[in-house]
C-alpha cells in the first residue's frame, strides 16, 4: 500500500473474530407487555363492592333455576348474572362484547371465582345464559320479582317514610320478524311495548316485557291491574 509521499507502508492481516457477539444493554430497562392488564371500567369496581355488601347480584343467582349438566356448568349462574348486568351498568348493550370483556382485569375481578386468573364467560356463553337460560319460565318470574327485592334490601338499612309509584311504558325497538313484535304509529317502529314501574328515586320496582301493539290497539285494562298489584302487593 503506498502513502502520499509514495512510501510503501505494510498492513497486518485482521484476523476473524471467533467470539460471540454480546451487546450491553442497560438491565435497568426492562420490556413488559401489559395489554391484558389494561381496563377502561374501572368504577365498575366501586359498584362491585357494593353489590358484595348487600348480596344483590347473590341473591339473584340463588334464585335461579339451575338446568345444566355436565362441562356446561363451568361458570356458575351467579357469575354469569354478574357478567350480565354489570356490563349494561357499564355501557355495553348486549353480549358482542363478551369475547373483549371476558378477558378485561375489571370485569374478570367484577365477576369474581376463577375469573380474575383466567377469563370471564365468552359471548356465545353468555349469549346461551340469556337466550336459553333465562328464558325459563321459573327464570323469567324470579327476574321479574328480582329488582324489588333487591330495592327491599336496601330499605331494610334505610327504611323510606313515604313510596311514590310511576307506571309508564316504552318502547323496546325490534329488527326482523320477531316473535310478538308489531309496528307502533305513536313511536314510529317495529317493537315491543315494556311497562314499567319506578318509586320516587327513579328505582325500577318491576317491569315487564309485553308483545307489540298498534296505535289504536292498546292492552285489557285488567293486565295493567295486575301488574300494578303484583308490586302494591311486596
Amino acid at each position: 500500500m503506498l502513502g502520499r509521499t509514495g512510501r510503501r507502508w505494510r498492513t497486518q492481516p485482521v484476523k476473524p473474530y471467533s467470539g460471540a457477539l454480546r451487546l450491553n444493554f442497560d438491565r435497568r430497562v426492562m420490556l413488559r407487555f401489559h395489554g391484558s392488564a389494561i381496563t377502561s371500567d374501572c368504577g365498575l369496581l366501586a359498584y362491585r363492592e357494593l353489590d358484595d355488601v348487600l348480596a344483590l347480584t347473590t341473591s339473584g343467582g340463588e334464585r335461579l333455576a339451575e338446568a345444566r349438566t355436565g362441562r356446561n356448568r363451568r361458570h356458575l349462574l351467579v357469575r354469569l348474572l354478574r357478567q350480565s348486568v354489570f356490563g349494561r351498568l357499564a355501557g355495553y348493550e348486549d353480549v358482542n362484547d363478551a369475547d373483549r370483556l371476558c378477558r378485561d382485569p375489571a370485569m374478570r375481578w367484577v365477576v369474581g371465582g376463577q375469573a380474575p386468573m383466567g377469563r370471564a364467560a365468552w359471548t356465545s356463553h353468555m349469549g346461551r345464559f340469556e337466550t336459553e337460560w333465562l328464558t325459563r319460565p321459573a327464570n323469567l318470574a324470579a327476574l321479574a320479582a328480582l329488582p324489588g327485592q333487591w330495592i327491599d334490601a336496601v330499605h331494610q338499612r334505610r327504611p323510606p317514610r313515604t313510596i311514590v309509584l310511576d307506571m309508564d311504558s316504552n318502547e323496546s325497538p325490534t329488527y326482523g320478524e320477531q316473535e310478538g313484535s308489531a309496528y307502533n304509529g305513536h313511536f314510529g317502529c317495529t317493537c315491543y311495548h315494556p311497562l314499567f314501574v319506578f318509586n320516587q328515586l327513579g328505582d325500577l320496582e318491576r317491569s315487564a316485557l309485553r308483545p307489540g301493539c298498534s296505535r289504536h290497539e292498546g292492552y285489557p285494562p285488567s293486565s295493567v291491574i295486575a301488574f300494578s298489584q303484583s308490586v302494591e302487593a311486596r
